[in-house]
């Protein structure tokens, strides 16, 4: 099996507010850290959320929007492919200051 991921958002706008919202929810928390651990698929991500398929697919389209996944289409041995979905961080840092709240991967310029 082999991935290629390839994010299909246009110009990724990752808004500092958006993006702590994304992770104040539980079954995009869990997306993220499926799919920190490898590509998954919308069915796979379904399962080990315990949440509807709906609920499952406005969560992606939560990271997506916010750059925190990434999707791509994974190959299995037999040729067949699917989208699957992958986290495209590890780490964030958010920091606070007189100018608000800034949100960075620590290896992002600041």
């Amino acid at each position: 099996m082999s991935t290629k991921a390839s994010n299909t958002q246009a110009e990724p706008t990752p808004d500092p507010a958006a993006q702590l919202d994304v992770l104040g929810d539980e079954c995009a928390r869990t997306i993220l850290v499926e799919t920190s651990n490898g590509p998954k698929t919308a069915k796979e991500l379904t399962d080990r959320t315990e949440s509807s398929s709906a609920t499952v697919y406005r969560r992606i389209n939560n990271l997506l929007e916010t750059d925190l996944i990434a999707e791509c289409v994974r190959f299995d041995e037999d040729g067949s492919h699917t989208t699957a979905y992958e986290a495209t961080i590890d780490q964030l840092r958010v920091r606070i200051g007189a100018d608000g709240i800034s949100v960075v991967r620590p290896n992002a310029t600041e």
